[in-house]
């Protein structure tokens, strides 16, 4: 499925970059796991959000993969499968006002693709992080 970048029920990403933004997430202890992603949940309403960081962005997102998955050619294409697996879900699904952390696992690199989206998908849902069908265009999975 192509997404329209020019889409106005679309929220706008942004990327967590900084050491203390992904303990921040961690520090929350709200995750969910499914075979091909764990995700990491915190809501901007919680105290220590940073006012400048989230300026132009609806959510954040960082992404990480440990030395479990693999050599550094693993690890980096793990990255690029979960950061692939976000554009086609959190564009449209995810509500606004979170950082989310997207931590791959030793699956995520061999599982297909459409399984990793659902994955992501299903632990978004099971977070309560998801979008009403209404607001987010009618766009259900």
């Amino acid at each position: 499925m192509r997404v329209r970048l020019d889409d106005p029920s679309l929220i706008r990403l942004g990327r967590l970059k900084k050491r203390a933004e992904f303990l921040a997430v961690a520090g929350t202890r709200r995750k969910w796991a499914q075979p091909g992603v764990i995700v990491q949940l915190r809501r901007w309403d919680q105290a220590g959000t940073d006012a400048e960081a989230t300026a132009g962005c609806d959510l954040r997102v960082g992404y990480t993969a440990s030395r479990k998955v693999g050599n550094s050619v693993a690890r980096n294409r793990a990255r690029r499968r979960l950061r692939a697996a976000a554009a086609e879900v959190l564009g449209r699904r995810a509500a606004p006002g979170l950082d989310l952390v997207l931590i791959a696992r030793g699956e995520t690199i061999t599982r297909p693709f459409a399984d990793l989206v659902a994955d992501l998908d299903r632990a978004l849902q099971k977070l309560g992080a998801v979008r009403p069908a209404a607001e987010a265009g009618g766009a259900a999975a």
